[in-house]
């Protein structure tokens, strides 16, 4: 562990909101201060540093006298306003005592599925790091909906991760790491000090929610490091609770669970068609056509497709599946879900012929799709 992160000279670190709430019942100013005050350190040995926090729902259920989390959305909403507020002014004001500046961006699935404002929030968020500026990030709750919201800050820490090509992801918990059975469980559960990311084994021993404030489990922590080393990053799940865990990490120490990048990174275009749209759809392929796709690096043809599930438009994006159901590309199609369904098992010299006209010979052209 102690090389690779030595190495890392840019982080995203992820604070859940058991670390910087009292169980829920507002903002931990205490944790928040040594938060700011190790983040500092980081910076100190010149580490540039991303925090992606969660705490704002939990500070506005505190704020709005509030025992239980809400589950109607525009109360969830409601309670994000209200304590983005505070969460942001206490940080600032920890963070001031270190002489660091600090910005709030707030994002949705919706600003990195757009090409375009996806390369101004890497834009911002570079300059931001390169002015020395701390950037502290949350999902924007109060206008994320189902379709648009990360779900939970471990997806999005990734996302965040990727976008400005950090070296590596720091998430941390309240569990010391990963392990092999669920600690709060079996005594006997094992802390798994190194892996590599993106194994499936992992996400078999995963555990599922912990806290009743957090939503995000341990299985969102191993997806969250799977999608971080398509981009060459290296996670570290460890416990938030370790005395001064970020500068320690930093130096090489042995914390936690190291998840670690062992596949050739992504080409940021194939990492925003990997992790930043939202999958709209999905094919079933034929061997033929998985193998075309997996090992011979070619398009995807409509005769290689042999069921459509789900609607899409042209130039969404759907997941290509192999004949076990394993999802094995991503990518941008040619033909809505409509169109595609009446040129399936079709070569491609007969789609004018159904279709009455012809956009693509491909269903997905090979610069638009990314192998999984």
């Amino acid at each position: 562990m102690s090389s690779v992160l030595e190495k890392a000279k840019r982080f995203v670190v992820k604070v859940g909101s058991s670390l910087v709430t009292n169980q829920g019942r507002g903002l931990d100013l205490g944790a928040l201060s040594r938060w700011a005050g190790q983040i500092a350190e980081l910076r100190r040995m010149e580490r540039k540093v991303v925090l992606v926090s969660s705490g704002a729902i939990a500070a506005g259920m505190q704020r709005l006298g509030w025992d239980k989390r809400p589950h109607a959305l525009h109360d969830l909403q409601a309670a994000a306003a209200v304590g983005q507020m505070g969460l942001i002014q206490a940080y600032e004001s920890c963070f001031r005592e270190h002489r660091l500046l600090t910005s709030q961006i707030l994002l949705t699935h919706e600003d990195l599925a757009d090409r375009k404002r996806y390369l101004n929030a890497r834009s911002t968020l570079r300059t931001l790091l390169d002015l020395g500026v701390v950037p502290i990030i949350n999902e924007n709750d109060t206008v994320a909906i189902d379709e648009i919201r990360f779900g939970d800050n471990d997806t999005l820490a990734a996302l965040v991760t990727n976008l400005i090509e950090a070296d590596a992801l720091v998430i941390l918990t309240d569990q010391a790491g990963l392990h092999d059975k669920d600690p709060r469980q079996d005594a006997t559960a094992t802390l798994i000090a190194e892996a590599s990311a993106g194994d499936p084994a992992l996400e078999a021993m995963a555990g599922g929610t912990g806290s009743h404030i957090a939503l995000g489990g341990m299985i969102t922590k191993v997806l969250a490091a799977k999608r971080a080393a398509r981009g060459g990053a290296h996670t570290v799940i460890a416990s938030g609770h370790e005395h001064d865990v970020l500068p320690r990490l930093a130096r090489g120490e042995r914390i936690g669970t190291l998840l670690a990048a062992e596949r050739a990174t992504l080409a940021a275009r194939k990492q925003w068609l990997a992790d930043h749209l939202q999958v709209r759809g999905s094919l079933l392929l034929d061997a033929g056509a998985a193998r075309a796709l997996t090992v011979q690096g070619k398009s995807l043809l409509p005769i290689g497709v042999h069921e459509v599930r789900g609607e899409f438009e042209r130039g969404e994006v759907v997941s290509c599946l192999d004949e076990s159901r394993r999802e094995i590309a991503r990518g941008l199609v040619n033909y809505n879900s409509a169109e595609t369904r009446r040129i399936l098992r079709a070569p491609s010299n007969e789609i004018e012929a159904r279709l009455g006209y012809v956009d693509e010979p491909e269903l997905i052209h090979r610069d638009n799709l990314v192998l999984l």
